[in-house]
């Protein structure tokens, strides 16, 4: 198992704490109405948009919740997961590095996107595995037929009785996708209901990736219609923008339709991949990861991180960063599972990093002279954007200037404090002058 250094959980990074303004200020235009600094003549709607409450926050939260574990067969897992812009934490997760019992070369992890309240993505991380291992369908002989219908028949089972639960008990309207994996000594089996999605990297690439389920997507569209739906603004009946999760009872009312027909389907896709010497990570991510980065780009970026840190959870928040500076507005959770073979930490590897954050260094030391000089006070966000404009060689793939914004952070801070403790000295020395 790799060795780890303490990775804090509550701490806010001042260089977040920063940066975030300027995102604040697009969330604020975009998803709460704006504050376009009032034109003449334009009428002030403030009261009508108080009546609509907002599903974002005027500032994200951004703590993180991580942890990690292992197993004994050499496989290694960290998690980590933000509210972010959300007025709610939704998402859920569930890592098992070792089933019990003679199941135990066995491992599962899962994630768990709600929506429309915590109930099923909550009920589902504690009580989904149950389901699937209740089926017989787990089995030693590792069986992959047996091991997908197993799967299958534990979504359904769960949702069903959810759905029974769900009407005694009065829960909130809420559901929830579901992108899980399950490790045999022999298999690694992608499970997907939703757009929540799992990647393996293997040789360095992409070696394999689950499918969103979306409601333009054809087959679910058509499922859809079958049930007397539309897809309208890409979504079911113009609200929930996927076809395919556990919960979201009320589009699972079609009598005369089975309970894998329905507007919305608790349906798994479930794939198996036989294992490979090759094989060095997987990823499970909620869809606030996905929509801001791409499959290969995220590969590119953790593959890069692994070769200068030995901290998975590090490498998880930088994940979770890296998505809410390049534009989630949702809820980040991210689980990365490494087998033996993946990156281990390179000598040359940090080098190279040590010598690209030196080029930052330089960089942004020469950027504050630059406004110095013109008599401007040196601004953070001006920094950044100048040096997303150059072309700095050596930037992390898949993450460029933007996963670099601490060391960024720091080299600025240390710089204006060299500034600020040179400005008495000067005003001394030009009184004695005088």
């Amino acid at each position: 198992m790799r060795t780890a250094r303490r990775a804090s959980n509550v701490e806010v990074p001042s260089f977040l704490r920063q940066l975030v303004k300027e995102t604040e200020k697009m969330v604020t235009f975009f998803f709460k109405g704006g504050t376009r600094e009032g034109a003449p003549g334009e009428e002030d709607n403030s009261d009508e948009d108080d009546l609509m409450p907002s599903p974002y926050l005027e500032h994200p939260i951004l703590e993180k919740s991580v942890s990690e574990g292992g197993s004994e067969l050499g496989v290694s897992y960290a998690v980590a997961s933000m509210q972010g812009w959300r007025a709610q934490m939704e998402d859920a997760h569930t890592c098992i590095p070792q089933l019990k019992g003679e199941l135990k070369e066995w491992g599962y992890y899962a994630v768990f996107d709600g929506h429309a309240g915590t109930t099923v993505a909550q009920y589902c991380s504690k009580n989904l595995l149950d389901h699937i291992l209740a089926t017989g369908g787990i089995r030693t002989n590792d069986d992959p037929d047996q091991v997908k219908q197993g799967v299958r028949q534990g979504f359904l089972d769960i949702d069903c009785q959810m759905h029974k639960m769900a009407r005694r008990d009065t829960w909130d309207r809420s559901g929830s996708t579901a992108a899980a994996v399950l490790i045999s000594p022999r298999y690694i089996y992608f499970i997907n209901c939703g757009d929540s999605r799992t990647l393996l990297c293997h040789d360095g690439q992409v070696g394999f990736y689950t499918e969103d389920h979306k409601p333009f997507n054809p087959r679910e569209k058509e499922r859809i219609q079958n049930a007397g739906g539309s897809v309208t603004l890409q979504r079911v009946n113009g609200s929930l923008a996927v076809s395919r999760a556990l919960g979201d009872f009320d589009f699972k009312e079609v009598d005369w339709r089975p309970q894998t027909e329905q507007l919305v389907s608790p349906e798994p896709e479930v794939y198996e991949l036989e294992r490979r010497p090759g094989d060095e990570f997987l990823i499970l991510a909620c869809d606030g990861v996905w929509d801001a980065i791409g499959n290969e780009e995220l590969c590119a970026f953790v593959r890069s991180r692994l070769k200068v840190c030995n901290d998975l959870r590090e490498i998880c928040v930088q994940v979770i960063d890296l998505c809410l500076y390049k534009g989630s507005l949702d809820n980040i959770s991210v689980i990365i599972i490494c087998f033996p073979g993946a990156p281990e930490l390179s000598q040359e590897a940090l080098q190279e990093e040590a010598a690209l954050e030196r080029r930052i260094d330089l960089k942004v030391e020469e950027i504050i002279q630059m406004m110095r000089s013109r008599d401007e006070d040196p601004d953070i966000l001006y920094v950044i954007k100048f040096l997303a404009a150059e072309e700095l060689p050596g930037l992390p793939p898949g993450g460029g200037i933007t996963s670099k914004r601490e060391c960024i952070m720091s080299s600025y801070q240390k710089h204006v404090a060299n500034l600020r403790s040179q400005e008495p000295m000067d005003i001394e020395g030009s009184e004695d002058s005088n």
